[in-house]
């Protein structure tokens, strides 16, 4: 297989990865706390042999967290958080601590402060955040503090991740940081609203056909490549 083969069939999968990328940010317009995510192309480049040009390479295999701030809506739940800025939710999960910027919550029958999944919700030390039951009106404060009948009863903890580029998805809203996390420094949390997807619609289907475009030019590359090639062994063959 020739060089120029080699070289447009990485570019493929590249671009196969980042279709894949685009369609799941599409079909996540709605989701409540979504991030959207770019695709890292990189570029590797090898020397040949008997004084040939380098071959250069390009792979997809990184991606991009994109950390722009969603709308936030109003709900009036009293349970409902949004992150204004900076910052992720950390929850529990089987799996081990897993940050997320979906903040529709509810007590548990323990009073423990749970995600519409059941995983609870932890402070930025790692314990259960729990809310006492018939202690009055529950206040969130922007720094997360709960107050319970004017009382403060815990604080929600508000994270980042110590390594912005090592989070890696694990479903729709949560992610797992490679590197750890350490407590925000800045963000704050706004009771009675989500934050909707951070998805820009109209900047996604523009990269689709972009995407898509690029990658019908490459397999015309390749369909006139193959045909050249049968073309030539036929040739040969006669």
């Amino acid at each position: 297989m020739e060089n120029a083969t080699y070289a447009v069939l990485t570019r493929q999968s590249g671009l196969t990865s980042q279709l894949r990328v685009v369609a799941n940010n599409i079909a996540n317009l709605s989701t409540t706390g979504f991030r959207a995510e770019d695709v890292i192309f990189s570029e590797h480049v090898a020397a040949l042999e008997g004084g040939h040009r380098s071959l250069s390479m390009a792979t997809a295999a990184a991606h991009n967290v994109v950390s722009s701030q969603g709308t936030l809506t109003q709900t009036g739940g009293p349970f409902d958080l949004a992150i204004e800025g900076e910052g992720f939710f950390l929850i529990e999960t089987p799996a081990g601590e897993r940050l997320t910027r979906a903040g529709a919550f509810t007590p548990n029958e323990n009073g423990d402060l749970v995600t519409m999944d059941g995983f609870r919700v932890l402070d930025s030390g790692g314990a259960p955040v729990f809310v006492p039951q018939g202690a009055g009106p529950v206040g969130i404060a922007p720094d997360g503090t709960i107050s319970a009948g004017g009382q403060p009863v815990g604080q929600i903890g508000l994270v980042v991740p110590a390594d912005a580029t090592g989070l890696v998805r694990e479903d729709g809203v949560r992610f797992r940081s490679e590197e750890g996390f350490d407590p925000a420094p800045e963000g704050r949390m706004l009771q009675g609203f989500l934050e909707e997807s951070n998805v820009n619609p109209i900047l996604e289907i523009g990269r689709m056909i972009e995407v898509q475009r690029a990658y019908e030019l490459g397999q015309s590359f390749m369909d006139k490549e193959d045909e050249r090639i049968r073309s030539a062994i036929r040739a040969l063959g006669k």
